[in-house]
């Protein structure tokens, strides 16, 4: 059945625009982004088959260009749109981060980190440097690869924060494996970090682990 013939209460624009965007179930949400199904299912449809077939919605958004353009009702034009709403996803996020102060919003943080962390295939550390209101000046990726005392260097790290004339910092970093639990190591170069920088009066505030949709605060645990 095509949506039009549908009843206006289960069309997902209509019911967008009359109910707002979070009455709309993943499938209803998906389908208005495709826009229009393929022959033998709505836009609907077509959406279930995705969400049935990827299990989940990051696994979807996450599929590189050729396994997305493989999936049926799909391909380049559809990949782009995708890229295009996710990052404005994220840069609204970060204009969030950047209004107010990282304590006002601590939800901002977290979701911005984890649009910008979760589903990346390697590890990546990144630092978030503060103003002495807590107010983001900048956030920048310093280390790529697995994250122990060998590849993430606090001389580099102290060198940035000053170079950025940071009061504070945020540590985050991702867990691919989908385990959000701090390791040994990551607690090792926290206190390594926390040490190097208190030589110059920087605080560091958190560190925070994205794997997957959990986002862990070491500042909440009492590791910091």
């Amino acid at each position: 059945m095509q949506i039009s013939a549908l009843p206006k209460s289960a069309r997902p624009r209509e019911k967008l625009i009359e109910q707002g965007p979070e009455a709309l179930s993943n499938a209803e949400l998906l389908a208005i982004f495709l826009r229009t199904g393929i022959k033998g299912l709505n836009a609907i449809e077509l959406a279930e088959s995705l969400l049935q077939e990827q299990q989940t919605l990051q696994r979807l958004f996450n599929a590189s260009l050729e396994e997305f353009s493989a999936l049926k009702g799909l391909g380049v034009a559809k990949y782009t749109q995708l890229q295009a709403v996710l990052e404005l996803s994220r840069r609204y996020l970060k204009e969030e981060c950047l209004r107010e102060t990282v304590f006002q919003n601590p939800t901002a943080v977290r979701d911005y980190l984890s649009a910008q962390l979760r589903g990346l295939g390697h590890e990546v550390f990144m630092v978030l440097y503060l103003d002495n209101q807590n107010r983001l000046i900048k956030d920048e990726v310093l280390f790529h690869g697995t994250i122990n005392a060998a590849s993430v260097y606090p001389r580099e790290v102290v060198k940035a924060a000053l170079k950025y004339h940071s009061a504070a910092v945020i540590f985050a970093h991702n867990h691919p494996s989908g385990v959000a639990e701090p390791s040994e190591a990551d607690k090792l170069i926290t206190k390594k970090l926390q040490q190097g920088l208190a030589l110059v009066d920087i605080n560091v505030l958190d560190h925070l682990i994205v794997a997957g949709s959990h986002c862990i605060s070491f500042a909440e645990r009492g590791l910091i």
